[in-house]
């Protein structure tokens, strides 16, 4: 399977991976894969950068107004000391009076500390929320982006084998590549010259062994692409043109025409 032309499992292998989910043999196989994929790597590094942010902490909360406002009231009323008359409250009346006391502010400071969690919780919730939703924007701009990479890699030819035709003085004439990615042999003119109304130039593939083989007739352009088999090329080490009647000869028999340039078949590295 050509991952590279699934964008939207590159795009969900990437996330798994730098999530951490992918795990086992299947993150073996992604990093095997990645080392091969450029758009692999470039996606998983992406998605790392997108989930560190969400790592980060919300901004703090302030509690509300009215919690510190009824602080303040109770601290108020606890600095109005009753003063017992004649003698009647009795030490165990005050000393309930105190635990009540004690009682109501540790209530209202629970009661601050539940406000001040329950604020900081939405904040963070709130905070989440925000990042998720730009995490999904994120993502899709990081999905269409992988889409238009992938697309261009894929249009990209991937040159195999090159050749240089030149003729007796060693002059060239025309340089041959070919794309098996694609199945296409490029060619392009480097010489002024001109087969003429009457005439047409073919181009051949040389095998070690055996008669030649017709790889086509060449258009009257500087540059042209014709398809070709890769495993004719590269059972070929030599590459020739001929001048032939007007739309090539058969290419059974191999040239009839004079042979104007040819050039060695080298094949380039990985």
């Amino acid at each position: 399977m050509d991952i590279a032309r699934r964008p939207e499992l590159v795009d969900r292998l990437a996330a798994g991976y730098a999530l951490g989910t992918l795990r086992g043999g299947a993150r073996r196989r992604f990093e095997t894969l990645a080392r091969g994929h450029p758009a692999l790597r470039v996606t998983a590094q992406v998605w790392q950068e997108r989930f560190m942010s969400m790592t980060e902490l919300a901004p703090p909360v302030a509690p509300d107004p009215n919690v510190w406002k009824r602080i303040e009231n109770i601290v108020a009323s606890e600095s109005r000391v009753d003063v017992p008359a004649r003698g009647e409250e009795a030490g165990p009346l005050r000393r309930a009076r105190n635990w009540w006391r004690a009682g109501a502010l540790a209530a209202v400071a629970a009661s601050v500390a539940a406000v001040v969690v329950s604020l900081n919780l939405q904040g963070e919730l709130e905070g989440s929320r925000t990042q998720v939703a730009q995490l999904q924007a994120q993502g899709l701009q990081l999905a269409r982006g992988n889409q238009e990479l992938l697309a261009q890699l894929q249009a990209q030819p991937e040159i195999r084998y090159v050749s240089v035709l030149h003729d007796d003085k060693a002059a060239p004439a025309l340089l041959a590549m070919f794309d098996p990615k694609h199945g296409t042999l490029m060619l392009k003119r480097m010489s002024g010259f001109e087969e003429g109304p009457q005439k047409s130039l073919q181009l051949w593939a040389i095998p070690p062994a055996g008669a030649p083989r017709s790889l086509g007739v060449l258009a009257e352009q500087p540059v042209l692409r014709m398809v070709a088999a890769e495993q004719l090329m590269g059972e070929s080490p030599v590459l020739a043109i001929s001048l032939e009647p007007k739309g090539g000869v058969p290419g059974e028999g191999g040239p009839t025409g004079p042979v104007l340039w040819k050039g060695a078949v080298l094949r380039t590295p990985l």
